[in-house]
């Protein structure tokens, strides 16, 4: 890389930006007379609109008054000028923000460039939606400048480029592909580097650091009106990501002539993925979809091999700018070489590696998703569907009718041979016949439709037991479309949804809260049989802890440290369950067609009893104590690991708010999932869990319950950051206002937009 300085200022930089030149910022827009924002006591906004332009000005308007700096912050890196406006490192939500390396990776995937060919291919409908929004920014912006930091300003005034960029690289390059991908896998080379958990886009900016608690992205349930009390469809809403940063959720209601919507979707998306309507209600989990595929290039001369010829490299060159203390710039070249398959993002062993991103030949993911929410029927919802422009997500529905849904989204590549373990490595790079230009037809993908079960779910897990004792057949389906391993937590939510023939709204909203360890029931009364046959006097009074134990991760739970230091040893804590080296100490290993049994059992009573000794030693050590309250370690705290950035300093809890927790691990099959990030000054804090979680009955009148963990606005000041969290300590849910009445009742404040 060549580096040369230049006498620029910061200010002058932005003002050549090639983006501005691109004639991208929106057209001045004014909503019509009548158009408002009410703002409840929750900080939630219920936008009530003359017309869908309007309402998509006021979204834009309301996403900026609750979160104006992460806004900005997501799509400057979008634009791959981070180090630009900030320097190599920080930003302005996230001082430990690795800007270079961001901008490395937009620009190595063509992201900004893609992205105007994606905007050329919006509606002309859906573009002026996405201008109106992209103008309600800019105007609250231009009004309330003062609430917006000097940093985050830099990337003023936003375009409608922006929001497509940013839609780009959250999801097709930050959960297809993320950016881990330009570091070596911590385990390559060995047979569990196949099956590595690609969904795990939130871990630390470490590229070594272990994954295993961290794996888990949501909980998602449908229920039809044959196992519903009422009769009446309902759906469960709660993903798992962050509790900071570019995935912070943001709650909304929308309204305006003809559309009803309230849910959720993260910053900086115009549209809402998760979503209820007078007609249906839709959610996502992430799901095993592989559409991201790394090749070994295998170089000759000048070029590389492919078919037996020499291929020369594409080869482009950019520039980046990196801001100065002193507000000069530094320029810095960055080549990119490309080969039939795409970029080259690292090198393994002197070996360049490509990668091949399926869907960005789809770039009406928005439009699609925009379409999925206002559809009145399940025949317009599938319709949607079809269009496959969601390159992955478990997609679950529920609607007034009574329709349920599972669908396995992807823009999954029609591959000549393999199975998922062979195509989750890296593959020949030399052989045409590992180069696919082809997708799976929406025929050919996993989904349920109103089964016999009367339910599905999903929570990460892959796709077989989606309305499980309905199962879909592997066999049915190319080996690489979803892997079979155990899932623990998934596990304990079909144990719930199945357990009674028919399951009430309340139950429903009681079950979500369930800090149970699956992992515990399964595992546990065999220890404690072992310790009585081969344990010492201390296991077996570590023993005594464990029976007292009621297996919940309450915050008053006395023994659920100790179990969960032993079930990391035991399962392995470098690696998952869903590897072999991980499942190797269960005595029955999994049988995908038995998911609420296997895997089981100790396969060496007593080495699971070494293994506890060594707990024992390592509970004290770490926790002080054997029987410390879950809740003395486990914190509910937003602060500077909450954006899932373990590597920056935690700081002191926003608001000095400071809760015992309760939740935990989903590895340990909490349903409730909290992650708890490393130990610091005897606790542990979240760094990713439980986010929004709705549930949703479409009884006579439709209603909800909703919570936010960590608030509806990250605004320095906020009052709504922490306001939830004693909500998240005493497992209890905030009715959804609907009715304009009802907001009108429970008003903080009148935002009219003129």
């Amino acid at each position: 890389m060549s580096l040369r300085r230049t006498a620029l200022l910061v200010v002058s930089s932005l003002l050549s930006s090639p983006l501005l030149a691109a004639g991208h910022e929106p057209p001045k827009y004014t909503p019509q007379k009548g158009t408002e924002i009410l703002w409840d006591t929750w900080g939630v906004p219920h936008i009530y609109a003359k017309s869908v332009e309007d309402m998509f000005y006021a979204y834009g308007w309301a996403q900026t008054a609750a979160h104006g700096n992460l806004l900005l912050t997501v799509y400057g890196n979008a634009r791959g000028r981070a180090a630009e406006y900030w320097g190599l490192k920080g930003n302005p939500i996230s001082p430990a923000a690795n800007n270079l390396n961001n901008d490395t990776w937009v620009w190595t995937n063509g992201i900004p460039q893609r992205g105007e060919e994606w905007l050329a291919a919006q509606t002309p409908e859906f573009r002026k939606y996405l201008d109106a929004f992209a103008a309600g920014i800019n105007a609250y912006a231009a009004a309330h400048g003062d609430t917006l930091s000097a940093e985050a300003k830099r990337v003023l005034p936003v375009t409608t480029l922006d929001i497509i960029t940013h839609e780009e690289k959250f999801v097709n390059f930050t959960f297809v592909a993320g950016p881990r991908l330009m570091f070596p896998a911590r385990n390559a080379g060995t047979s569990e580097a196949a099956l590595e958990p690609r969904m795990a886009p939130f871990v630390d900016d470490d590229p070594a650091a272990p994954n295993m608690d961290m794996e888990d992205g949501s909980n998602g349930w449908a229920i039809g009106p044959s196992h519903s009390a009422s009769g009446k469809a309902m759906l469960l809403m709660n993903p798992h990501l962050a509790w900071a940063g570019e995935q912070s959720y943001f709650q909304v209601q929308l309204t305006a002539p003809g559309i009803d919507l309230s849910g959720a979707t993260q910053i900086g998306l115009p549209v809402l993925r998760f979503s209820f309507s007078p007609y249906n209600a839709i959610t996502n989990t992430v799901n095993t979809n592989d559409g991201a595929d790394l090749y070994k290039i295998v170089l000759k001369d000048d070029g590389y091999l492919f078919d037996g010829k020499v291929l020369p490299f594409k080869v482009e060159t950019h520039t980046l700018k990196i801001l100065q203390p002193d507000g000069s710039t530094e320029e810095q070249a960055l080549t990119i070489k490309s080969t039939v398959h795409g970029p080259i993002i690292r090198t393994d062993n002197g070996s360049p590696i490509s990668l091949r991103v399926a869907g960005l030949d789809k770039p009406q993911m928005l439009d699609q998703y925009w379409h999925m929410d206002t559809a009145h029927t399940f025949a317009e919802y599938e319709a949607q569907l079809k269009r496959l422009q969601l390159p992955m997500y478990n997609v679950m529905y529920a609607d007034r009718d009574g329709h349920i849904m599972y669908f396995f989204a992807s823009t999954l590549p029609k591959r000549s041979e393999g199975d998922y373990a062979f195509w989750g490595g890296v593959v020949p790079g030399d052989d045409s016949k590992y180069l696919w230009n082809e997708y799976l037809p929406y025929e050919r993908l996993p989904k349920l439709i109103d089964p016999p079960s009367g339910y599905v779910q999903n929570s990460n897990e892959p796709p077989w037991d989606a309305g499980w004792p309905t199962m879909l057949d592997p066999a049915e389906y190319p080996p690489y479309v979803a892997p079979k391993f155990p899932h623990f937590r998934s596990d304990r939510g079909l144990r719930m949804l199945s357990e009674d023939k028919k399951i009430s709204f309340d139950a429903l909203t009681a079950r979500k809260l369930s800090t149970h360890m699956e992992l515990a029931d399964r595992m546990l009364p065999e220890l404690l049989e072992a310790v009585n046959q081969y344990g010492s006097d201390r296991t077996k009074k570590a023993a005594d802890l464990l029976k007292s134990w009621d297996r919940n991760a309450e915050a008053s739970s006395r023994g659920a440290l100790l179990f969960y230091v032993w079930s990391q040893k035991f399962t392995n804590a470098q690696l998952t369950i869903s590897t072999a080296s991980g499942s190797r100490n269960f005595a029955v290993p999994y049988k995908v067609e038995e998911p609420l049994t296997t895997p089981r059992g100790l396969k060496d009573p007593k080495y699971a009893v070494q293994l506890l000794d060594e707990a024992i030693d390592e509970t004290i050590k770490t926790y002080g104590a054997l029987d410390r309250p879950w809740g003395d370690v486990m914190r509910f705290q937003i602060n500077g690991q909450s954006d899932g950035n373990t590597t920056a300093e935690r700081g002191a809890p926003i608001d000095g708010v400071d809760l015992p927790g309760n939740g935990g691990y989903g590895n340990l099959g909490i349903f409730r999932v909290v992650t708890f990030g490393p130990i610091a000054n005897g606790i542990k804090t979240p760094v990713h869990g439980d986010t929004i979680t709705m549930a949703v009955e479409f009884s006579k009148v439709p209603h909800a319950k909703v919570l936010v963990s960590y608030g509806n606005c990250s605004q320095p000041g906020c009052k709504h950051h922490t306001d939830q969290l004693p909500l998240m300590r005493d497992k209890q849910w905030r009715d959804l206002w609907l009715s304009r009445k009802d907001v009108e009742g429970n008003l903080e404040k009148r935002d009219p937009l003129k």
